[in-house]
């Protein structure tokens, strides 16, 4: 396991962890069904108890992990179920509150635009998802019903181990840099209505990739 200990006087202590046990979850490290002992889970990792249990609490408001009163954490498998049930929910979400922001102004196009390129750029899988998640926020800071916005990162929340399993086993950062710079390009030309779309269209593109995935991935487990 990943020794974090150089970095537990870190102000994102709790990000590296988050991260470190969300690769462990998806590539079978922390198997599903698995409860886990938070002492020796500290100690493989190097770091205290305290961070510890701060990122398992957030890995379990991501519905990763589930608790259970006096006993702990336990791993939550990967399921098709829940995937198709969560997935396809941000191709309503956003595209809304998109819808209610309006054409970002020049500062925050720049700043889309910008920040699409680091997309592109970045190596870590983790980080990719990451900055997308990021791209998605600015796009949508115009948006004044804070609820809206409140779900939307809800369900970022909730299907980014999928995603990260997805990006592991094949990137796709420039198809969805492409689908970006569609967006950008109706907003350029004021056409909100075709902005809306094209977000809905980049965020229904991850559903059969994942779905696919998903199923190779039980078909391995069933063979074994």
């Amino acid at each position: 396991m990943q020794n974090l200990a150089g970095a537990i006087d870190r102000p994102n202590i709790s990000e590296a962890l988050v991260a470190t046990l969300r690769e462990m979850i998806v590539d079978g490290r922390l198997p599903a069904g698995e409860r886990l002992n938070e002492v020796h889970l500290a100690a493989s990792l190097g770091v205290s108890r305290t961070p510890l249990r701060e990122a398992l609490g957030r890995l379990a408001a991501e519905d990763a992990l589930t608790s259970s009163p006096r006993i702990g954490y336990f791993v939550r498998p990967l399921t098709i179920e829940e995937f198709q049930q969560i997935y396809p929910i941000r191709a309503i979400l956003d595209p809304e509150a998109l819808r209610l922001a309006g054409v970002p102004p020049p500062p925050r196009m720049a700043r889309l635009e910008a920040r699409n390129r680091n997309i592109l750029e970045a190596g870590d899988p983790e980080k990719v998802i990451t900055l997308d998640d990021t791209w998605h926020l600015e796009l949508l800071s115009g948006c004044p019903n804070r609820v809206l916005i409140g779900l939307i990162e809800q369900f970022m929340r909730r299907t980014r181990r999928y995603e990260l399993a997805l990006m592991r086993e094949r990137r796709n950062v420039r198809g969805a840099t492409d689908d970006h710079k569609k967006i950008l390009t109706a907003l350029r030309a004021g056409n909100l209505d075709r902005a809306c779309e094209a977000l809905r269209r980049n965020l229904q593109s991850g559903i059969e990739p994942v779905l696919d995935w998903l199923k190779s991935r039980e078909e391995k487990t069933a063979r074994k």
